[in-house]
């Protein structure tokens, strides 16, 4: 069977001889923030929701769509209050648990990984 796809109305459309697939943030899922699993309970996870996997907290700031290294608390929401510990549960009324694909870790960046290699051998780590 031939696959094809078209684009309509910017929306990428594949045809796979059955019926059109859109793809939208509905192929998108809740994971994870540390481990990636997927979280399929619908809603957003509570204070005290633990990934089932890994058993870390899933209503933290690291797994909110506010969450911004580069804003101000690392919040985009001016709203919420400020947290010291992003990794641990919160209790903000504004969390929402985004919808993405799961990324994983970033593998680190090599100009880091030299310079650190370059200050142990000139301080003799």
């Amino acid at each position: 069977m031939r696959q094809e796809a078209k684009v309509v109305q910017n929306k990428t459309i594949q045809l796979d001889g059955k019926f059109p697939r859109l793809r939208y943030a509905f192929d998108m899922t809740r994971h994870c923030w540390k481990c990636g699993t997927e979280w399929t309970l619908s809603g957003q996870p509570g204070r005290s929701e633990q990934c089932a996997t890994c058993r870390n907290d899933l209503r933290v700031c690291l797994n909110c769509v506010s969450y911004d290294k580069n804003a101000a608390q690392q919040c985009r929401d001016r709203r919420a209050d400020p947290v010291y510990e992003k990794h641990v549960g919160t209790f903000c009324e504004w969390f929402e648990m985004p919808r993405r694909e799961f990324s994983g870790e970033k593998p680190e960046d090599n100009r880091a990984a030299k310079a650190r290699e370059e200050l142990k051998r000139l301080f003799g780590d």
